[in-house]
């Protein structure tokens, strides 16, 4: 895709934005309360780096344990951590469970949705044809199967999905990352939370897992307030000081 048509692409998804009801610049309500929600090749202690920085500031967090099965089952299980909520909550989704949050982010207990790198589809997009529209990024290529279960190479894990951390501290995490259903990929959202909800993304500019340019596509017609860090995928891990204020601001905290 050459930049033209980039361009093109992120000024007619400006315009569905606005035309459709983005919420764009709308201030959230002050929160103490932010749940996590991780995607592929991962599972919830992702979050510990940030969630250590969030709880000195008196922010109540919870992390939820996606099962990476299907769509609506992941939505079932943050909806479940939703309930738990005793006030305004801060959403935040990275990578796949960007889908996640723009479905479940309708609860009206959400004040406010980060995104971390991650999927902001449409309701009802279809999301893998969006993805097309951008040149695929490297670690598609290094996925294994076995059966209906998916996770990345070693080699994948190490240079694509957490290319900016420690050899040592990624071999740590690709250890404990989740397989994940086939299924999941092909499931749609029903909401786009996005559209009525206030919302922040952070794209990581270095990402070989999301094409960056697909990220800030999606950040720029859901009208986010968007700040972009120099960082593999797993910028919440390597940057989490980022990550974390980013959140503090959705949550009014900054």
């Amino acid at each position: 895709m050459d930049r033209r048509t980039f361009m093109t692409m992120i000024a007619a998804g400006a315009a569905s934005s606005l035309l459709q009801g983005a919420a764009v610049a709308q201030p959230a309500p002050k929160a103490r309360n932010v749940v996590l929600v991780h995607g592929l090749f991962a599972d919830g202690s992702c979050w510990s780096e940030v969630i250590a920085r969030l709880q000195p500031r008196g922010i109540r967090v919870t992390a939820v344990q996606n099962p990476l099965t299907t769509l609506q089952a992941a939505v079932e299980a943050t909806q479940r951590v939703l309930a738990l909520q005793d006030g305004p909550t801060v959403l935040v989704g990275h990578s796949f469970a960007g889908m996640i949050v723009s479905e479940a982010g309708v609860d009206p207990k959400v004040s406010a949705l980060v995104y971390v790198a991650a999927r902001a589809p449409d309701a009802g997009e279809d999301y893998p044809a969006l993805a097309k529209r951008f040149p695929a990024p490297p670690a598609s290529a290094g996925i294994l199967w076995s059966d209906d279960e998916g996770r990345l190479s070693e080699e994948a894990f190490l240079r694509d999905f957490a290319g900016d951390l420690p050899a040592d501290k990624a071999r740590v995490l690709y250890a404990v990352q989740e397989p994940f259903k086939r299924a999941l990929l092909a499931d749609k959202t029903t909401q786009a939370a996005w559209r009525s909800k206030p919302s922040w993304y952070a794209v990581s500019t270095e990402d070989r897992t999301i094409n960056p340019d697909l990220e800030r596509f999606m950040a720029k017609r859901m009208g986010a307030k968007t700040i972009e860090v120099k960082a593999s995928h797993l910028s919440l891990i390597s940057q989490p000081d980022t990550i974390a204020n980013l959140i503090l601001e959705a949550a009014g905290q900054a």
